[in-house]
């Protein structure tokens, strides 16, 4: 079973990632949080294995909410859930120890398929998301390796006998 703790500052849409975390066999809502000091709080009271975290709160925005719980207990694992593809932000929650970044516009499917992924470890990122961590590790980073050769020059001649 994977605990989930939502935190999501629009009571609409946190009773809608109720319901929806509700009709999933494998998965259980220990928390709802409508501040980032209640996620942070409610991470440290009830130890889910995710949070999926809203990025625009009151008090202690989601940043920061999942750099305090990265901090406090590093084997929860935060997912991101917003409306804000926007590089900095993206760049900001990564780095403050999300594991995973996802929008609201995405399916129910693609939400539970997440949440199940960064259980198991992984760090499932929406397209826009992986877009800009791409850019920015292209602009940031020198080549890892010297660029090879063609494919072409690799390939071995042979000779017609």
């Amino acid at each position: 079973m994977i605990r989930v703790l939502i935190a999501e500052d629009h009571g609409i849409v946190r009773a809608g990632l109720l319901q929806l975390l509700v009709n999933a066999a494998d998965m259980e809502v220990v928390g709802l949080a409508a501040r980032g000091v209640d996620a942070v709080e409610l991470a440290r009271a009830t130890r889910p294995d995710v949070v999926l975290m809203d990025l625009a709160m009151p008090d202690l925005d989601g940043i920061e909410a999942t750099g305090a719980i990265a901090e406090m207990a590093p084997q929860v694992r935060v997912l991101i859930l917003t409306a804000f593809s926007d590089g900095p932000y993206v760049l900001a929650a990564l780095d403050a120890g999300a594991a995973g970044y996802l929008l609201k516009d995405c399916d129910p499917d693609a939400l539970y398929g997440a949440i199940r992924a960064i259980h198991r470890g992984e760090a499932p990122l929406a397209p826009q998301a992986a877009s800009v961590v791409l850019a920015a590790c292209r602009h940031d980073h020198a080549p890892i390796r010297p660029r090879r050769r063609p494919v072409a020059a690799l390939r071995p001649k042979f000779s017609a006998r």
